[in-house]
C-alpha cells in the first residue's frame, strides 16, 4: 500500500504579513492511520525539501493525540524537513494520493499544473484521491478526460464560507473553498461548522475541516481494501 501525501511549498498568508502552511492535525491523523496499517508513505510538495506548517495549528489548543505524537517523532519530522519533488512523482508507483489542508494550498497547488496532472491521472487509474479541509482547493483545474470540472456531479464537501469567516479571512485568500466546488458543478454539502464531516463519491473522498481529518483516512483505507 504506497500512499502519496502532497502538501504545500507555500508559507505567506495573502497581505496579512503571517505565515502560514499545512495544517498539522491534517497530516499527522491520516499519517499515522495509515502508517499503522502498514502503509508506505511519500511526502511531495510542489518545491520539494521543508513543508511549511501553519503556525496556528502548532499550538496547544489545536493540538490532539496525532499531532502530540508527531511533536515526539523525529523520522517524520525528517520527512518533513525533506520532502520530495512533486513533479518527480510517478502516480504509477502509488495506490493513492492525499493532500492535507491549511490554507497555503489556496496559493500553490490550486494552480500548479504538475498537481493538476498528477490529480487526473489517478482519476484515470481511478484510484483513490483524497482531500481535507482546504486540500480540495486543488481540485479547482483538475478536469474529467471530457473536460469537464472533475467535481461536477460529485458530492464534495471542504471548508466552508462561514468557517472562513469565523478566522476572519474571507477578504484574505484568494478564492473560498465552498464557492469553488459549488462554482464547478459540485453537489456541495456540509454539516455545522467545525463538526466532523466526510464524503465519498467513486474514488473522490472530501473531508470538510481538521476534525475531519480521521474519517477520511478510514474512508481512504477501506476503499484501499
Amino acid at each position: 500500500m504506497n500512499i502519496l501525501f502532497v502538501l504545500t511549498s507555500h508559507d505567506i498568508l495573502g497581505n496579512t504579513g503571517k505565515k502560514t502552511g499545512f495544517w498539522v492535525e491534517e497530516f499527522a491523523s491520516p499519517y499515522y492511520a495509515l502508517l499503522d496499517k502498514g502503509a508506505t508513505i511519500t511526502l511531495a510538495t510542489p518545491k520539494g525539501g521543508a513543508a511549511p506548517i501553519d503556525p496556528s495549528s502548532d499550538t496547544p489548543d489545536a493540538a490532539t493525540e496525532a499531532t502530540k505524537r508527531f511533536d515526539n517523532d523525529v523520522e517524520a519530522k525528517k520527512r518533513i524537513a525533506n520532502t520530495k519533488k512533486l513533479s518527480d512523482m510517478n502516480p504509477d508507483d502509488f495506490d493513492a494520493v492525499f493532500y492535507p489542508g491549511g490554507h497555503g494550498p489556496l496559493w500553490d497547488l490550486a494552480n500548479n499544473a504538475g498537481s493538476v496532472a498528477l490529480i487526473e491521472k489517478f482519476n484515470s487509474q481511478d484510484k483513490p484521491i483524497a482531500f481535507v479541509c482546504h486540500a480540495p482547493a486543488a481540485l479547482k483545474d483538475v478536469k474529467n478526460a471530457d473536460g469537464t470540472p472533475l467535481v461536477k456531479g460529485k458530492k464534495v464537501t471542504g471548508f466552508t464560507n462561514s468557517e472562513e469567516a469565523a478566522v476572519g479571512l474571507t477578504e484574505v485568500v484568494p478564492f473560498l473553498v465552498e464557492d469553488m466546488l459549488r462554482d464547478n458543478g459540485g453537489m456541495y454539502s456540509k454539516k455545522e461548522d467545525w463538526t466532523a464531516y466526510a464524503l465519498q463519491d467513486g474514488n473522490l473522498i472530501t473531508g470538510q475541516n481538521p476534525a475531519s481529518s480521521e474519517l477520511v483516512a478510514e474512508m481512504l483505507l477501506k476503499h484501499l481494501k
